[in-house]
């Protein structure tokens, strides 16, 4: 695999119910808050389960505290599946 980008995190998002139409995603979103985007704790969590259906992958709920941003969803994401491919 060659890993989870930010454009899976994007397309991932964009297909998330209560998206903010307003909401920019194309731009250099790695660093903003989730908040900031629009997305509250329920909609991350949302996000995260929808990353671990398409990817196999089991995102616990309290890990929502570790993805604070995109970025830090990213690196997560591909540490868990570093993991899980080992």
């Amino acid at each position: 695999m060659s890993g989870f980008t930010l454009s899976d995190l994007r397309e991932i998002m964009r297909a998330s119910a209560g998206v903010d139409e307003g909401v920019d995603l194309d731009g250099d979103i790695a660093g903003v808050e989730f908040a900031d985007l629009g997305y509250d704790s329920l909609a991350v969590l949302e996000l995260a389960g929808q990353v671990g259906r398409r990817y196999g992958l089991r995102i616990p709920d309290d890990a929502v505290a570790e993805m604070p941003t995109p970025g830090h969803a990213v690196e997560f994401i591909n540490t868990r599946l570093a993991v899980q491919e080992a």
